[in-house]
């Protein structure tokens, strides 16, 4: 969903995605722009530096909600200090095994001021992406990443036809009039994907008329849309074996220049796609007490594509048992239960694995979930923010 990267609180609002941002600047400076390992970046990044600074002087803000413009929105908002593509989905193979599997692509402005540049090197943007499949009847998850500069073709977006890319990952249109169908490539060691996506249900506007809002500060908000249910077909790769594979993928798509509150240490977000035809998307903004902030919200979209958004005070997202990262102890909810009683929903959701943790640049949660309860269904998970052992509060305080 995806101001995803405020990983611990500050004594001020911290930008939102402030710390992706930074990390991604210091990473550039380590790695000269041209191909250290990102293992080795990680070891050198502190928390301390990825907060270092709060400048949003120049960027364009958003204030008040504006109509969506397509094909243009799908494209890049340079004025925008942060935006991101977000693709995550559940493929299943012909010979029936199961694969989850998330594409994103982040950019982030480094200058309010797009001047006229005299060198093909010289970049206003930097990039990230973050490449991930969970092989599941094989117990394997793979994460990958890759960080360029916005400049002599290494990273990218154009919005006709519709381009996305780092390096040689990319989403892409050959559709000028219309971005839909997408196709979406990436591939790392044995493991690769190339799979199209058809839009399925009509674009859903995130919070009021696609002006989500991420605290009470003016201008502290995000243009937000999601595609919810889009049919996904093609190839997928582990192991070095290519599998005909098909599903249901979902596109959050967001930007802005915008913060986090100064209380809020990480988020939880939930995407699923249930067995009725309605998509569900929660997310959780988490206090330092464990305590759901009053700007979390979500949607429910029904099979016909209208959908109603969800306020704080509409859901209930309750952390079910603990799981250790093996890298330092760090526990994660391991499952969870979500309750959203006006429309009758009471799930438990539960990852398909427990390890899914990608520890790249940033380092999250995220993986492929089952849904059971009311109605069952799959979806994905975003966890951030936690570090340690997660408090007795923020087990129950919801």
């Amino acid at each position: 969903m995806d101001w995803r990267w405020g990983l611990a609180p500050a004594p001020a609002p911290v930008p939102f995605l402030e710390a992706m941002r930074l990390r991604l600047v210091i990473a550039f400076v380590l790695v000269a722009a041209c191909g250290s390992e990102p293992a080795d970046v990680r070891a050198r990044l502190s928390l301390s530096q990825a907060m270092a600074t709060g400048d949003t002087s120049g960027y364009v803000r958003v204030f008040a909600p504006r109509p969506f413009r397509f094909p243009e929105d799908h494209g890049p908002h340079p004025g925008h200090r942060i935006e991101w593509w977000y693709f995550t989905g559940n493929l299943a193979a012909t010979d029936g095994r199961r694969f989850g599997f998330q594409l994103t692509f982040f950019r982030s402005a480094q200058t309010a001021v797009h001047d006229a540049r005299t060198s093909a090197w010289a970049a206003t943007d930097v990039w990230m992406a973050h490449f991930a499949v969970t092989d599941v009847a094989g117990g394997r998850f793979h994460a990958f990443e890759r960080l360029a500069r916005g400049a002599a073709g290494l990273a990218g977006a154009e919005a006709r036809p519709l381009r996305v890319w780092v390096e040689d990952w990319e989403v892409s249109s050959s559709a000028s009039a219309a971005a839909f169908p997408v196709r979406l490539r990436a591939a790392s060691e044995d493991v690769a994907v190339d799979l199209v996506l058809e839009p399925g249900k009509p674009v859903i506007a995130q919070g009021a008329g696609g002006f989500s809002a991420k605290g009470p500060e003016p201008g502290n908000a995000s243009h937000y849309y999601s595609l919810t249910r889009m049919p996904a077909a093609g190839t997928l790769t582990v192991a070095g074996e290519p599998l005909a594979v098909s599903g249901n993928a979902w596109m959050d798509r967001e930007w802005s220049t915008s913060a986090l509150g100064a209380n809020v240490v990480g988020w939880d977000w939930l995407a699923l796609q249930l067995d009725d035809g309605r998509d569900l998307m929660l997310y959780r903004l988490r206090r330092a007490d464990g305590t759901a902030d009053d700007f979390s919200g979500g949607t429910l979209t029904y099979r016909d594509g209208s959908a109603v958004q969800l306020t704080v005070s509409d859901f209930t997202l309750e952390p079910r048992g603990a799981w250790r990262s093996p890298i330092d102890g760090t526990e994660y909810p391991a499952t969870w239960r979500a309750q959203v009683p006006r429309h009758s929903l009471d799930l438990s959701v539960t990852p398909v694995l427990q390890e899914q943790e990608l520890n790249l640049t940033v380092r999250y949660w995220e993986g492929a979930v089952d849904a059971g309860g009311t109605v069952s269904g799959r979806g994905y998970l975003e966890m951030t923010g936690y570090s340690g052992r997660y408090s007795s509060a923020s087990r129950s305080a919801f």
